[in-house]
């Protein structure tokens, strides 16, 4: 297995540094990480130090809340993309979801969906799942699915808690299965990291890429 390849190598802190940055590209370009996932004020610079490279530009959009208006988010979006993202991260409005708000959700990842697949581009949508009941994950999972994201993540990593192997076995019953799954927040181990693909997740986002990467060569073949 080609774990670097499964791997979203994140810096999403809200002290981190230009410098930082400019470190977690040049180590996603090294290692093959699946994207460098950075704040969106950085995106031209990934765009700029991953030129060339395999490895995709991913930004998060309506982050870490959720919450903001749907035309902010569309706007945020539509920003990343031109500046050279081309993996966008979206938080999905949790507060909509658990109103009941279900058309407004599916029609907001629907329109972010769209904009995405114009531009070549994939749309993952963070449902946040410390935040909801296994009914609720289960809502959120089918309304991305018919909304046509092509990926549901777990968590920002801003939460009590991150991804959790039950989490994803959730999502993989619900969700059919051309839609992947992203777990994230909270993964600091080989052992974490393979529990959570063995479940069902095709990528995993972390910003401890580089120390499962050493684990996984300091394990005997």
């Amino acid at each position: 297995m080609n774990l670097a390849a499964l791997l979203d190598h994140t810096l999403l802190r809200p002290d981190c540094t230009e410098a930082q940055v400019v470190q977690l590209c040049q180590e996603a370009r090294i290692h093959g990480f699946a994207s460098a996932c950075v704040p969106p004020c950085y995106v031209p610079l990934a765009a700029r130090e991953l030129s060339g490279a395999s490895v995709a530009v991913c930004t998060v959009i309506g982050f870490p809340l959720g919450y903001n208006s749907p035309r902010v988010k569309f706007r945020e979006a539509e920003i990343a993309l031109a500046e050279g993202a081309t993996e966008l991260d979206v938080v999905l409005n949790i507060s909509a979801l658990k109103s009941g708000q279900y058309d407004a959700v599916r029609a907001e990842i629907e329109d972010l969906t769209d904009l995405a697949e114009v531009r070549d581009a994939l749309l993952k949508v963070i449902i946040e799942t410390a935040l909801l009941t296994e009914e609720e994950m289960e809502a959120a999972a089918r309304l991305c699915a018919e909304a046509g994201a092509h990926f549901v993540k777990t968590s920002t990593g801003f939460a009590s808690r991150g991804a959790s192997v039950a989490d994803v076995e959730l999502l993989r019953r619900v969700l059919p299965p051309h839609i992947r799954i992203k777990a994230s927040g909270g993964i600091r181990t080989r052992a974490q990291a393979l529990a959570l693909l063995a479940a069902g997740a095709d990528r995993l986002g972390t910003s401890n890429s580089l120390i499962i990467l050493q684990e996984d060569d300091a394990t005997p073949s």
